[in-house]
C-alpha cells in the first residue's frame, strides 16, 4: 500500500455498509496468491471488491468493483459538475448489500479455517486456548458489526408508501427490512456440522494430521501444501460462503444480488 491511501467508508446518508474485501478467504487463508498493491495518494469507495495480483495506479480513487486478478487499475476522474441530490435514494443497494452479505460469508468461512484447521497449531502453544477464544470472540464482533450497519440502512432504505423512495428496487428494499431477523440468523447461529461438510472432509483428507505439536509451523504447513490440496481448502471455503450467499438471496430475491 503507498502513502496516503484511504478508505472512504461513510456516506452522505450517515451509512457505514462500506466494508470492502481486498482479496478473499477462500483463496487468502492458502497464503500463496499473489499481492495487491494499493499505489499512493489514492482510495476505495467501499464497499468494493478486488481480485488478488491486482495493481491500482497513483492517485486512483476507485467506485467499483475489479474481482479480476491480475489487473493494472487506473482509476477514472470525475468532471467538474453540480446535480442535485436526493436524500436516501440508494441507487446502488442491490451491489451495497450484495459485498456485506459476500463480506460476512467471508468472515464465516474464515472462522470454520480457524476451528479445522489453525485451531490445532494455536494449542499447541502457550495460552492457545486463550488466543483461539479471542480469534472467535474478534470474528463474531466483526459480524455483529456488520450486521448492526446492514439494520441501519434497511430502516433508511425502506420504501415509503408513496414518494420518491418508491423506484424499482422498492421490492427489494422492503424485502431487506422485514426479512432482516431471517438473514442476521443465517449468520449468527452456529454453524451447522454438514455446512460444507463433505468438501471440508476431503481437504481435511488430503491435508493429512493438523498438528502444532513438535515445532510444526503454521506458515511452513500451510505453504507446504501441494496445489491439489490448497485448490481442495479453497473450494471447501467458498462453497461455505456461496451457501450462505445463496440463502440470503432466497430471502431477498428482488434484489437479485449474485444474478441467481
Amino acid at each position: 500500500m503507498g502513502s496516503s491511501y484511504i478508505h472512504f467508508n461513510f456516506t452522505p446518508d450517515g451509512d457505514k455498509t462500506t466494508a470492502s474485501l481486498i482479496g478473499d478467504v477462500p483463496r487468502g487463508v492458502m497464503l500463496n496468491q499473489p499481492p495487491i498493491f494499493l499505489g499512493g495518494q489514492g482510495g476505495l469507495v467501499g464497499p468494493l471488491r478486488m481480485g488478488y495480483g491486482n495493481v491500482v495506479a497513483a492517485n486512483s480513487v476507485l467506485r467499483s468493483d475489479f474481482p479480476e486478478d491480475n489487473k493494472l487499475i487506473v482509476g477514472k476522474t470525475h468532471s467538474a459538475r453540480t446535480i442535485d441530490v436526493r436524500p436516501g435514494t440508494y441507487p446502488n443497494l442491490r451491489r451495497i448489500v450484495g459485498n456485506n452479505i459476500i463480506y460476512i460469508a467471508n468472515l464465516v468461512a474464515l472462522e470454520q479455517w480457524y476451528r479445522h484447521v489453525r485451531r490445532p497449531f494455536l494449542e499447541a502453544r502457550e495460552f492457545g486456548d486463550l488466543i483461539f477464544s479471542g480469534l472467535m470472540d474478534t470474528l463474531a464482533l466483526a459480524k455483529e458489526e456488520r450486521l448492526k450497519r446492514l439494520r441501519m440502512l434497511a430502516a433508511k432504505a425502506q420504501r415509503p408508501e408513496h414518494g420518491a423512495g418508491a423506484g424499482k428496487d422498492g421490492n427489494g428494499r422492503n424485502e431487506l427490512y422485514e426479512r432482516l431477523g431471517e438473514m442476521e440468523g443465517i449468520f449468527m447461529s452456529p454453524p451447522e456440522d454438514d455446512l460444507a461438510g463433505r468438501s471440508r472432509d476431503d481437504f481435511l483428507a488430503l491435508a493429512g494430521k493438523l498438528e502444532g505439536a513438535g515445532g510444526a509451523d503454521y506458515i511452513e504447513t500451510i505453504q507446504g501444501f501441494g496445489a491439489g490440496t490448497s485448490a481442495k481448502g479453497t473450494a471447501w471455503l467458498q462453497e461455505i460462503v456461496d451457501t450462505l450467499c445463496g440463502k440470503v438471496q432466497e430471502l431477498l430475491p428482488s434484489l437479485n444480488m449474485f444474478g441467481r
